[in-house]
């Protein structure tokens, strides 16, 4: 059985990441004309400063440098954060977002966009924000019967401006 690419990096560089207490989310190798681009993703409890990308740069590129693992080609390495909108894969994002709110696309057909309340191993509670003046409904939703979900970014959340006055 052959081992892909992206799995060599991964097992050579989690070592790396965990070392910085942060969480290897993704690695892509792709083409850039004639350049190949390593993109790295990382993300922690806290989220990841500029700084910790910087620091983990240096030391992932001359990680490569010591190996064959990027090949003879020149490449371009680029490692950040998950942006804000990134998609929900693992049981450690829908804990992430707890007290964000989400698009969950079903299996069953149909979306639902709702506060994520709490995180179990089963699945979320939700708070499904109410139609023209209603009050908002609880909802339990299995992970199961999730397809995709992606944080939904809010610029001014309404509970957050009530605590501040």
């Amino acid at each position: 059985m052959s081992t892909t690419q992206s799995e060599r990096l991964r097992g050579l560089l989690e070592p790396l990441v965990s070392a910085e207490q942060l969480d290897l989310e993704e690695i892509e190798v792709s083409r850039a004309g004639r350049r190949r681009v390593l993109r790295i993703v990382v993300d922690s409890e806290e989220g990841v400063e500029l700084d910790a990308c910087a620091e983990l740069s240096r030391a992932i590129s001359a990680k490569l440098d010591e190996t064959d693992a990027m090949g003879d080609g020149e490449y371009v390495l680029e490692v950040s954060s998950p942006g804000a909108d990134r998609p929900l894969t693992e049981h450690r994002h829908y804990v992430r977002a707890t007290g964000r709110l989400a698009k969950l696309h079903l299996h069953e057909g149909g979306e639902l966009v709702a506060r994520i309340l709490a995180v179990d191993e089963e699945g979320l509670d939700l708070e499904v924000p109410g139609v023209k003046g209603r009050k908002p409904t609880s909802r339990r939703v299995a992970f199961d019967e999730i397809a995709k979900a992606r944080v939904e970014i809010e610029f001014s959340r309404k509970d957050k401006k009530e605590e501040e006055a």
